[in-house]
């Protein structure tokens, strides 16, 4: 469906990272949104179940196999699973077919590492979990350091990259990238996650 986010988790994928994502688009600041605008929808190997970082034990919604050819997103969710070579060069082939077709694609920490390593940020303005590691992963296929930025977040195009830290400013970007609020609605979003009701609202 074109109006499907979808996350890709791999093993030992880390938990936290999707979540300030996944709930903004679910959830609006007085509850579960009636009509949400996007779907949030798992995306593994296979179908068989994925564990977490933290022991989570998550029922993917389709494989690699069966996943649709349109959607409104492709999230890469970091991890250890991205050390596998072996499983996570299976995505990209995926990632050059969301590119190809002008469909957002987003990967956060040891996912960054991954675009890297497949020539994904050599046009774009980029981050990851520093530079170093970008070089170390991405080898001869990553010869766009001088767009490397050493921020949370960085969006470009259609990619939006971020190191393992910045789960909330890669939200805030992927939600405007995807249009999911207005741009105030999600500054103040992002800024409520950020600093909490206390220092926001001046609340005791």
């Amino acid at each position: 469906m074109d109006n499907e986010i979808l996350y890709v988790l791999l093993d030992n994928y880390a938990e936290h990272e999707p979540a300030f994502l996944a709930s903004a688009i679910n959830c609006e600041e007085r509850g579960l949104r009636p009509e949400p605008k996007y779907i949030n929808k798992v995306v593994a190997p296979t179908t068989d179940a994925v564990h977490s970082c933290g022991g989570f034990r998550t029922l993917p919604d389709y494989s690699f196999d069966t996943m649709p050819e349109t959607y409104a997103a492709l999230v890469l969710i970091g991890g250890y699973g991205w050390l596998d070579h072996a499983v996570a060069d299976k995505v990209a082939p995926i990632v050059k077919a969301a590119l190809d077709k002008g469909i957002i694609v987003g990967a956060i920490c040891n996912a960054a590492s991954f675009m890297a390593r497949h020539g994904f940020l050599n046009n774009v303005k980029h981050t990851g979990n520093g530079i170093d590691q970008l070089i170390q992963w991405g080898g001869d296929n990553y010869t766009n350091a001088s767009g490397y930025i050493n921020k949370q977040a960085v969006a470009d195009k259609n990619i939006v990259t971020a190191n393992g830290s910045g789960y909330l400013e890669f939200a805030r970007e992927l939600l405007l990238l995807l249009k999911n609020d207005t741009p105030e609605s999600v500054e103040m979003f992002y800024k409520f996650n950020k600093v909490g009701l206390v220092d926001l609202f001046g609340l005791k």
